[in-house]
């Protein structure tokens, strides 16, 4: 393989750099109250038996089916398009529907759906992004490339820490990856062609709307990614930010 030009560096965030799962998991076990309104404060937690691991992984999924088909509709025009704020809020309401149906305490706090929509805002990072950024921005400028809200990925960069030269939102193309519009957004604000650009992330479809585009491509090894398939052709593969740094040359 040709050694790769870059001048700059993209990167995926939900899911590449948050732990996106663990952090929606925290929103929906905060579902169920933790002790009865006459407990006192320091009695230990008592969680419903219904939002134990098993219920927290059923209601979890949900919501990611629902974010991941209803973003598939906006992409495909069978839907008109919505921020991911609108999309977290009608995936949160769903899951506190399903939680209230196996234990009616489970979201019945007025604000629990409004509560659970901003939990897709507080994802922690993996153990290596923070480091992993500042090392690689000593050498290139990085640019955060999320189907997040303008809002929602402000808030996303606060919690995490996140530290970019540039952080751009789906948002601004009102359609979401892995719409080549999206990745234009990227190619646009840097003025450069796009095979001096590098896209990164844990999700092969993200890579793979990223290199329709012309953008070279490195896939990085998450629990919670999408790995490639035997046809994928991707420039770069890394264990983790770490090993993406090495491979690029910086020290």
């Amino acid at each position: 393989m040709a050694e790769l030009t870059i001048d700059a560096v993209v990167f995926d965030v939900l899911g590449t750099l948050v732990d996106e799962p663990a952090g929606l998991r925290a929103g929906i076990r905060a579902l169920t109250p933790s002790a009865s309104p006459s407990a006192p404060l320091s009695a230990s937690p008592s969680p419903s038996p219904s939002l134990d691991d098993s219920g927290t992984e059923r209601l979890l999924l949900l919501w990611q089916r629902h974010i991941e088909r209803e973003q598939g509709r906006i992409v495909d025009g069978d839907r008109p398009y919505l921020p991911s704020d609108a999309l977290d809020r009608e995936a949160a309401e769903i899951v506190a529907r399903a939680a209230r149906a196996e234990d009616p305490a489970a979201g019945a706090d007025p604000d629990a759906v409004a509560s659970l929509a901003r939990a897709a805002r507080r994802l922690p990072p993996w153990p290596d992004t923070v480091a992993g950024l500042a090392r690689l921005a000593e050498r290139f400028p990085l640019i955060g490339l999320s189907n997040a809200s303008r809002t929602a990925l402000l808030e996303l960069n606060a919690h995490a820490g996140l530290r970019w030269h540039q952080a751009l939102s789906a948002e601004d193309a009102r359609t979401y990856k892995p719409d080549p519009e999206v990745y234009r957004l990227a190619v646009t604000v840097t003025g450069l062609p796009p095979e001096r650009l590098l896209m990164v992330a844990a999700h092969a479809w993200d890579l793979r709307g990223a290199q329709a585009l012309g953008l070279r491509t490195a896939y990085v090894a998450r629990p919670v990614g999408d790995p490639p398939t035997s046809s994928d052709r991707f420039d770069l593969y890394a264990e983790d930010l770490a090993d993406l740094a090495d491979q690029l040359g910086v020290s």
